[in-house]
């Protein structure tokens, strides 16, 4: 679970990796106490080829950014700004790193426990998470359900969740808040779709 805290205390150790999206190269160094610091996670790349590239634009939340893949990518194929929050100071550091290593542009981040550090006021087009499961529950529904107070009137929630971890409860849980869809299932992987009520 310390990926997810403040762990300036571990040894660092950064390392740098290659992975290409979209016939696209990118590199992102990485570090101790970060979440999959070897290579781009199954999940996310999963979560990253589902979503509707072609149609996204306008301001984007990158919640629980890490290192910096989501914003990094993405902000390469689309004409948008992007909000990168992380509770992990030495992710984001190493977002400021792969910023400026894949000549990434209209990415700001800044360091926040879920919402908490957002203002209140700010609305995104597109909200897009692939949630700590290990934090625990309580984190990764705050991160999901607090997503409404953030939205835009036609704002998106993509996250993506391994059916074992509980994604077919999560879609339950949330159902209050949004219409759900799970737009992928891949190795027991669900991509999922939420929409305001």
């Amino acid at each position: 679970m310390s990926q997810y805290f403040d762990n300036v205390a571990l040894p660092s150790n950064i390392v740098e990796f290659e992975t290409h999206f979209l016939d696209n190269k990118f590199r992102f160094k990485t570090d101790n106490g970060v979440f999959s610091k070897e290579k781009l996670d199954f999940g996310t790349r999963l979560l990253l080829e589902n979503l509707p590239i072609k149609e996204i634009s306008g301001d984007i939340l990158d919640l629980g950014c890490g290192y910096g893949v989501v914003s990094i990518i993405l902000s390469r194929f689309v004409d948008a700004k992007f909000d990168a929050v992380d509770v992990n100071k030495r992710a984001l550091h190493l977002l400021e790193m792969n910023i400026k290593l894949n000549n990434s542009s209209d990415i700001t981040f800044f360091e926040s426990n879920c919402y908490d550090s957002i203002d209140k006021d700010k609305l995104y087009d597109y909200i897009i998470t692939n949630p700590p499961i290990r934090a625990g529950k309580d984190i990764v529904y705050k991160m999901l359900r607090g997503a409404k107070e953030h939205l835009k009137p036609g704002g998106l929630l993509y996250f993506v969740m391994r059916k074992d971890h509980g994604a077919k409860t999560a879609i339950r849980d949330i159902s209050d808040i949004y219409n759900s869809e799970i737009i992928c299932k891949e190795k027991g992987f669900f991509v999922i779709k939420c929409f305001l009520r």
